[in-house]
């Protein structure tokens, strides 16, 4: 479930909604709480989205480099997950304005279409690594398949299939999500007990367990198939690389789990839930969301900053930008020099007459 979902809420509560109670006496915390949500979200916002577009950015370069050939296997996948997370920070904004509200201002339409893109993108984002983990699996443990005519061919329908589940998870939100009324308005939770549990407990298994189980198991053979390589003397080389791929896999699930895994522990403590929740709970469930929300910011650093061919890419890219600046900055520069100076007057040229040409 995706930051943006989290705030709708999978219980019976609304967490970044005013209830009655709170509109009589809103505490100083609440008011905290309405100013810095939207800083923190602002920041997650602008840091997403250009991690994100630097990715989209070097991708597109790298596929002009090439002559326009088709990008590699992974290089479709960080692609697709660009656009995941880009589609899932789009959903932050609505969530934002409706917490430092404390109200759902946006109508019935966005409340269902809102909630349903929060879930679709977080679940595609999902999908995605796990893909992107079986791919470099395949890249290191079997590299001629990587290579297959087949595989390549059709990894860009594959990248489309993975939204089809991710799309069957979200349809609930769209088809159940209401927009609920007391003293203010506020985009109200769905289905029954007995339906949230259900929901609940299958976006759990399809959207974090299941990936994560993924993710795990094809850095764990990576690492099996890299140490027994090692030993039997084929590359001693791969030490190096070996300790990289530890380091990078238990950060990759540690990361995972940590935007994660809060997020569906709330998503279970709240289902059925009817009573009021406290002031501390709510700052707890604010602060989770933001966790899970910045997944789409770790994501570009982790999948593709680490890289070192991407870092190589970025600082190319980088110094071109600056480059370009500084040929702009000293172009206006000499403009407005060349079109403010008046020139001196030059005897010579009035005296001197103009040289013959030959044969004249």
């Amino acid at each position: 479930m995706g930051g943006g979902a989290l705030w709708t809420g999978m219980g019976g509560a609304s967490l970044g909604n005013s209830t009655d109670e709170d509109q009589g006496n809103e505490t100083d915390g609440v008011k905290v709480m309405r100013v810095m949500v939207p800083v923190l979200d602002s920041l997650i916002l602008v840091t997403g989205m250009l991690g994100h577009f630097l990715v989209v950015t070097i991708l597109i370069r790298r596929r002009r480099t090439q002559g326009g050939r088709v990008l590699r296997g992974t290089d479709v996948l960080l692609l697709a997950l660009g656009a995941a997370d880009l589609l899932l920070l789009f959903c932050l904004p609505f969530h934002t304005t409706a917490i430092a509200l404390g109200s759902w201002p946006f109508g019935s339409f966005l409340c269902k279409a809102v909630s349903f893109l929060g879930v679709a993108c977080s679940a595609a984002s999902v999908f995605t690594l796990a893909a992107l983990a079986v791919t470099r699996y395949v890249a290191v443990v079997h590299p001629t398949w990587s290579y297959h005519a087949f595989m390549r061919r059709h990894l860009k329908l594959a990248v489309a299939l993975l939204w089809i589940p991710a799309t069957a998870l979200a349809a609930p939100q769209f088809a159940f999500r209401v927009v609920g009324m007391s003293s203010t308005l506020y985009c109200f939770a769905f289905l029954g007990n007995l339906g949230q549990r259900v929901y609940g407990t299958t976006l759990f298994l399809c959207a974090f367990a299941m990936p994560l189980g993924v993710i795990a198991g094809m850095y764990a053979r990576i690492y099996c198939f890299l140490r027994r390589m090692r030993r039997l003397g084929h590359a001693p080389q791969l030490d190096r690389y070996q300790s990289q791929v530890t380091h990078t896999a238990a950060l990759l699930v540690l990361v995972f789990t940590l935007c994660w895994l809060p997020s569906y522990s709330l998503m279970f403590s709240l289902l059925g839930r009817t009573s009021i929740i406290t002031p501390t709970y709510r700052y707890v469930a604010i602060f989770i969301r933001l966790m899970a929300s910045s997944a789409s910011v770790f994501n570009p650093v982790l999948y593709v900053f680490m890289s070192n061919r991407f870092r190589g890419d970025l600082e190319v890219l980088l110094r071109e930008c600056v480059e370009a600046f500084r040929r702009r900055v000293q172009g206006c520069r000499l403009g407005a020099l060349g079109g403010n100076m008046v020139q001196p007057f030059n005897p010579a040229q009035v005296d001197t007459p103009p040289p013959r040409l030959p044969g004249f």
